[in-house]
């Protein structure tokens, strides 16, 4: 099996952390504990023993995920270090040489990258920005055959920040049982849509799905690397037995965080406050983007903290960023990235004084790159 550089997750990597601004984040400005726990919760959290926990999730954990999917069970969940772990699995599970798959894209490519290392026939499938980011109906339903084993979709998208459409989903839904192939939705930005309307998980609508979900995004709280994939029982028990090839078992410390993180009074508190700090900082952003319409396109995003922007500037995306990290400190993510030229993700989940001066010296940099 060879792995090819997972190119945003390296590019990040090496960088995020030597620049003063770092606009490359898709999740949501991050918690401390004391922001997010109470006085008696960190007390518990003390007298924890730091020992090996339920490998596949603590009761208690899979009891809080059972919520978000009405239609599961403990049985249907297994539990992750971080929604990528869940992803690994979800396709190291299920696929094999000459597996047909199909992929959305752009996505955040993972899934597809994985697939194609594991000697599938990826088969993607476009979002297309004159449809508002949504799948050319007519094209998905010319890739999609009876040998298609799984169809792949990322809902809400990464990196455009899309919501698939009810017709969308009944399409695809409707494609996977006439091929009675499997669907793979990565939902880890469900609970993230800025109009506080969260969408229906794929998970009730269909039995063979398998949906990816986690902390790292909607709850801003990434440190925990806290992910989980709900399936069939049998896809279930399945990938628990891989998981037991790679991490094991999941921190208990983090599921006790994780299980209180997801109860309802606690959920809602941190939703309601990441939603208002994305439509803040989306307003914001749109009013810059609206002063340069000469320079960029953009479909504002429907949920999470991401803008994929077009530019008309003629330099390549990631000739761009680097021009960008090396004069001006600041890192976007590259448009390459996803095979995209002329395109740039930016990330506008950060504490606004932060987002307005990383767009103040993209928009130097602008001034100087107009002018040559």
């Amino acid at each position: 099996m060879k792995i090819d550089t997972f190119e945003l997750e390296r590019r990040q990597s090496l960088w995020e952390n030597t620049v003063e601004y770092n606009l490359t984040e898709s999740g949501i400005h991050p918690f401390t504990l004391e922001e997010l726990l109470d006085a008696n919760q960190i007390k518990q959290l003390n007298n924890i023993r730091i020992g090996y926990g339920q490998t596949n999730g603590s009761i208690g954990l899979r009891e809080a995920i059972c919520k978000l999917y009405p239609t599961s069970t403990q049985e249907n969940i297994l539990v992750t270090n971080g929604s990528a772990e869940a992803n690994f699995i979800s396709m190291w599970s299920m696929l094999e040489k000459d597996d047909e798959f199909v992929c959305m894209l752009p996505n955040y490519m993972q899934t597809y990258g994985l697939a194609q290392s594991l000697g599938a026939k990826v088969k993607p499938f476009y979002l297309k920005e004159e449809l508002d980011w949504q799948p050319d109906l007519e094209d998905l339903k010319s890739i999609i055959t009876k040998n298609t084993k799984m169809i792949s979709i990322c809902n809400p998208n990464n990196p455009t920040g899309s919501i698939l459409s009810d017709s969308a989903v009944k399409c695809i839904i409707d494609l996977a049982e006439d091929a009675d192939a499997y669907i793979h939705s990565d939902e880890v930005y469900r609970g993230a849509e800025l109009d506080g309307n969260e969408i229906e998980t794929v998970y009730n609508k269909y039995e063979k799905v398998i949906a990816v979900g986690g902390l790292s995004k909607a709850y801003s709280l990434p440190g925990l690397r806290m992910g989980w994939i709900v399936g069939p029982e049998e896809f279930a028990s399945k990938a628990w037995s891989y998981h037991d090839y790679t991490t094991i078992s999941p921190s208990v410390l983090s599921q006790q965080i994780a299980e209180w993180a997801l109860q309802p009074e606690m959920r809602e508190r941190i939703l309601s406050r990441n939603r208002k700090l994305l439509n803040e900082n989306l307003e914001f952003f749109q009013d810059w983007m609206d002063t340069r319409k000469h320079l960029f396109t953009f479909v504002p995003q429907e949920a999470g903290a991401m803008s994929f922007v077009k530019y008309h500037i003629d330099m390549n995306s990631t000739d761009l960023t680097e021009k960008l990290r090396k004069e001006k400190s600041l890192l976007l993510v590259a448009g390459d990235c996803y095979g995209m030229d002329s395109y740039l993700r930016i990330g506008i989940g950060s504490e606004k004084e932060y987002l307005e001066e990383g767009l103040n010296r993209f928009a130097d940099m602008l001034e100087v790159l107009i002018d040559t």
